[in-house]
This record gives structure tokens, sequence and C-alpha cells, in this order.
């Protein structure tokens, strides 16, 4: 074990535990206020109902964002110190914005929205839920700039110290890498979010007792959700997609496969291979011209391979940086975590479809069908996958860099860091984000199991049936007694 590796693995852990409540709550808050402003347009409080519960699963998933989000900036001071100074002054701006705007402001609101239902009329209390999702969605902006920078600096220059500083401000917020992957990622949330929903419902309606109407509901209005986010989350990849293949094509070669360029008027999609990253092979199943397609949106164009792009990149910064044997990623985790993330999304999209199909009002026999329900509830964690498998190909795609072309990942690292220590705070990391996870999970299906809080009107009639037969029977016990 190294330092280097060692350092790398705590700042995955970090980072993807912290990612999967990010699109989490980002997702949450908007299919809430989906669902309270159902109740403001149409004055059936089931949907009233229906914000309140999901939000109190919006509220587990935003406390736990919050604590591994801390636990996450901390990697910077602890293991990567040498980034941090070199970067310090570039993101300084973004994450103060991120922190004194857009978190302040979603933090502020989502504690309003929480203890003002009955304070504030519906129309109004509404606007900060939405304000809530749009605290945490600019929040999401600022926090991908920054990472836009390491994929594709841009507005800087480099100081006598050997740091990276800040010379257009305009230029960063404006970078094109921020305006393809910030789309991707958004809808990414939305689809995640919501398709939670569905899966839980799911769960909700398998449970004895369970009330129907509002699973029922639930999972229909998240499905909408869900369906339009995916197939939003389909076409935002493909602009990225685009954007890829010129500016760093070693990444898009390797979600590919494709070591040699290539040859002839099209390029065949690989769909499953045997990678050999040794050999600098690639065995599969191909079908003619697909990747062109996907590529250029048509039958033609040649697609570079990997070996053309380490031959460039060597070419470019073999000098500055003469530590470098070779620009190659580590390909097979790129290929697979391309592909599962795309079978994600449409896997998503299917099942929405698929939700709204069998509860439609015609024909509403989901419900009904045990195996269907289970079906959605174990996909309820499908687009965790596709989030990480995301962001496996975002980071490690442009290995060796952390700032592309600036900074290698081993010039980044602390020189003060140890193995004993970063073992240590590896596995207190793991520990404390299993009991996290435990605690969330816990939490949640203690909620569903919970349900919905009773609708008044439904009370109300059963008072009503239950009051009836007594005081009739009352009533003729007196009529028998005179």
């Amino acid at each position: 074990m190294t330092i280097l590796g060692l350092s790398r693995f705590q700042f995955a852990m970090t980072t993807v535990f912290h990612f999967f409540f990010v699109p989490l709550s980002i997702g949450l808050a908007f299919t809430v206020a989906v669902m309270e402003t159902m109740y403001v347009v149409k004055r059936k409080y089931v949907y009233r109902r229906m914000a309140q519960f999901w939000g109190k699963i919006f509220l587990l998933s935003f406390a736990v964002g919050v604590v591994t989000g801390i636990i996450q900036e901390f990697q910077f001071g602890m293991n990567w110190s040498n980034y941090s100074r070199f970067m310090g002054d570039i993101f300084g701006a973004p994450l103060a914005i991120e922190a004194l705007l857009a978190f302040f402001m979603e933090s502020t609101f989502i504690g309003v929205w929480m203890f003002t239902w009955n304070r504030f009329k519906p129309g109004v209390h509404v606007i900060f839920i939405w304000l809530t999702w749009l605290g945490s969605t600019i929040s999401a902006i600022w926090i991908l700039a920054a990472n836009s920078f390491m994929q594709h600096p841009v507005g800087f220059e480099i100081g006598r110290d050997g740091r990276a500083k800040m010379t257009d401000f305009a230029a960063i917020v404006s970078n094109p890498q921020l305006w393809v992957s910030f789309p991707h990622v958004a809808t990414a949330a939305l689809m995640t979010g919501s398709f939670v929903v569905v899966g839980m419902s799911a769960f909700g309606l398998m449970r004895k007792n369970a009330d129907r109407v509002f699973f029922t509901r639930s999972i229909r209005v998240a499905a909408v959700i869900a369906l339009i986010s995916a197939i939003l989350v389909i076409i935002a990849g493909d602009a990225q997609t685009s954007f890829i293949i010129h500016d760093q094509p070693m990444k898009f070669a390797a979600t590919e496969g494709l070591y040699d360029t290539t040859t002839g008027k099209s390029a065949p999609w690989t769909v499953i291979a045997l990678i050999n990253e040794q050999a600098k092979t690639t065995k599969g199943i191909e079908i003619p011209a697909m990747l062109s397609l996907l590529a250029y949106h048509k039958l033609t164009g040649s697609v570079m391979g990997m070996n053309e792009a380490n031959t460039q990149l060597m070419n470019a910064y073999h000098d500055k940086f003469p530590g470098i044997a070779n620009f190659y990623v580590p390909t097979n985790v790129l290929f697979w975590s391309f592909r599962f993330m795309a079978a994600v999304g449409f896997g998503v999209l299917l099942l929405s479809a698929f939700v709204l199909w069998f509860t439609r009002k015609s024909k509403n026999t989901l419900a009904d069908s045990r195996w269907k329900l289970w079906i959605l509830g174990i996909c309820t964690y499908l687009p965790f996958i596709g989030t990480t498998g995301g962001w496996l190909i975002t980071e490690l795609g442009r290995y060796p860099w952390i700032v592309y072309g600036l900074q290698t990942i081993a010039d980044a690292v602390s020189p003060t860091a140890t193995v004993p220590s970063l073992l240590f705070t590896n596995i207190v990391y793991f520990l404390l984000f299993l009991l996290m996870g435990g605690v969330m999970i816990f939490y949640s299906r203690r909620v569903l199991h919970q349900g919905p809080e009773p609708d008044p009107d439904a009370v109300a009639k059963q008072s009503e049936s239950q009051t009836a037969p007594a005081v009739a029977n009352t009533a003729a016990r007196k009529v028998a007694l005179a």
C-alpha cells in the first residue's frame, strides 16, 4: 500500500458516498415541490400528505449529505495539501459563493418550509420548497464550476510561486465544460430522487393495510418526473459526449475500449468486450457504424483511439512532466462504468413507462401484482449505480491529471501524509460511512413502515360510520324500554 494509493482510495470513498446523497436530495426536493404544487393547484389534501411524507425522506438525505460533505472537505487539508495550495486561488471564489449564497439559501428555506405548514397559505408555503430546490441546484453549479476547471482549465495564469491564479472569473463561470456537465448532473439528480420515490412507493404498496390511494398517486407523480428526467439525462449525456470527443479524446476512447483509431468511413460500436490493458487489445461484440452514429449522429466518421491520443499527449506534455510514462487511463473501469450508466438511464425510462402503463385509470393492476412491485422496489438502487458510474468516468477519465495539463495526481498528494495515518483514517471513515448509511436506511424504512399521516376527511367519515350504528342502537333501546 502506498501513500498515493491510500489517499486516492480515501477520496474516492468519501466522494462516492457523498454523491449518493447530493443527487438524491436535489431530486427529492424537486419531487416534493411538484407534489406540494399539485396540492396548491388541485386543493386535494392527498398531495399535501404526499409532500409532507416524502419530505421526511428528503430531510434525512439532506442531513446525511451535509455531514458527508463536511468530511469530504477535510480531504483537501489532510491528504491533498499540494493540490489545495496550487488551486486555492481558483477554488476560493466558486466555493465561497456556494457556501455563502447557495447553501445558506438552501438551509434557510428548508427550515422555514419544515416548521411553517400551518403559518402560511399554501400558495406562499410552496415557494419555500421551490427555493430550497433552487438553492441546492445553484450549489451544484458552483461545485461543478470548480470541478470543470479541473477538467478544462480556463481563465488563469501560473504565478511565479507556481500556483494557479484566477485572471478571468467570467471565463470560469462560462467554461463550456461546466455547461455540458451541469445539465447532465441536474437531470440525473431529478431522475434519482423521483425514482427512489417510485421504488419506495412500491415497497409501501406491498405492506398490509397500505394506503393504496396515497402510494399509487405517489408512484404516478414520481414516475412522470422520472420518465421525463431520464429522457433529458440521455439528451444531456449525448451533448456532453460530443464535447468530450474533442476535449478529452483519451477518455472517450476508453469508454469505448478503442485502442486503434478506426479506419474506413464508419466506426463500429463495441457492446461488450474483454479488454487486455497490458496488451492494449479489445475483443468483443460489435455493431457496425453505431459508434459513428453515437459520436457524430451520422453513419460515417472516424474515432480516435487511445494509442493515437497517447502519442498526442506525450508530444504535448512529456517535456513538462517527464515522470509520466504514458497517458492511458483505467480502460476496463471506464468501459463498464459507461455501459452501466447508460443502462441505468434507459432502464429508468422503461420502468417509469411501465409504472404509468400499469397504473392508468382504466386498468390499475400494479398494486395487486407483488412481483411487479418487487422489481420496482429492488430497482430503487439503480440510479445510485448510474451516478457512481458517471462520477468514475468523469474523474478517472483524466488520469494521470488532477488538474488537466497542469498538475498530476502524484504531485497533488500531501508530503506529510503517512501510511499508518491513512490506514487509520480509511478505517474510521469506512466505519463512519457504514454507520451513516445504516442510519439513513433504518430511518427511511421506519418512515415507510409508519406510513403517511391519516387523511382527516377519511378519519372523519370513519368516525361518522362508527358513531351512526351506536346512535341507532341507543335509540332502539330507548324505544324498547318505552
